[in-house]
């Protein structure tokens, strides 16, 4: 999944940033509200990091201009005003949710997956088609009807994240490497293939389906994959 990180501090930012892509997340970070709204008219995101005390422009009015657009991407405020109106203020303003720092790492990754499931349709907190099952504190998978787990690599896990956030859809090499890699991470020609090869190995091919020229995919709800 992408995130664009919209935080002016840079210790903040990197750690942030830092901690979301060990957790499979793909993160682009902007360090004022000018440049976030450019970044969003630019590339699709799955979430948007938000902090209010921006540079220039408050991250509220970010916040605003986005909504005004009909753009729905989720918004998590994630700042240092902790007081009620600032708080209304952000969620009756179209955020998603609203952490008040300091904060710990793992409270901002639950929150992460608690916004991304309820903008997905989802209410169980580990994605799954019926037969894969994926648990993102592990990064581990559960094929059905197997007794171990099978562990991933960071990137292993995000490509599968993706595949399996849209069960039945294809997904192309483009696809994946938008979703998968962020701003200034060098990608080779041949890594998502790489990726998927390795999956395929761990997990079995049967569960990812290649579509020859399109791409790749996981099998609709309890569907099975030839």
């Amino acid at each position: 999944m992408r995130i664009l990180l919209v935080e002016d501090d840079n210790m903040i930012a990197e750690a942030v940033a830092g901690s979301l892509r060990d957790g499979s997340y793909a993160v682009d970070w902007v360090n004022n509200g000018k440049t976030a709204e450019s970044a969003l008219l630019g590339q699709a995101y799955d979430l948007v990091l938000l902090d209010l005390g921006l540079p220039g422009q408050d991250g509220l009015q970010v916040l605003q201009h986005l909504r005004d657009k009909r753009n729905e991407t989720p918004v998590l405020i994630v700042t240092a005003r902790d007081d009620l109106a600032s708080r209304v203020g952000g969620l009756d303003g179209g955020a998603d949710d609203y952490l008040v720092k300091p904060f710990d790492m793992a409270e901002l990754h639950a929150r992460i997956r608690a916004v991304l499931r309820r903008r997905s349709g989802q209410s169980a907190p580990k994605p799954s088609n019926g037969v894969i099952t994926l648990d993102p504190t592990t990064y581990q998978v559960v094929i059905r009807g197997q007794q171990e787990p099978v562990s991933l690599s960071h990137k292993e896990f995000a490509v599968l994240q993706v595949l399996i956030a849209r069960p039945g859809v294809i997904h192309s090499r483009s696809d994946l490497e938008d979703k998968v890699y962020g701003w200034g991470e060098e990608v080779e020609s041949n890594a998502i293939d790489f990726l998927i090869h390795a999956l395929r190995k761990k997990i079995g091919k049967e569960h990812i389906k290649n579509i020859r020229g399109a791409g790749w995919l996981v099998a609709r709800n309890d569907e099975a994959v030839s």
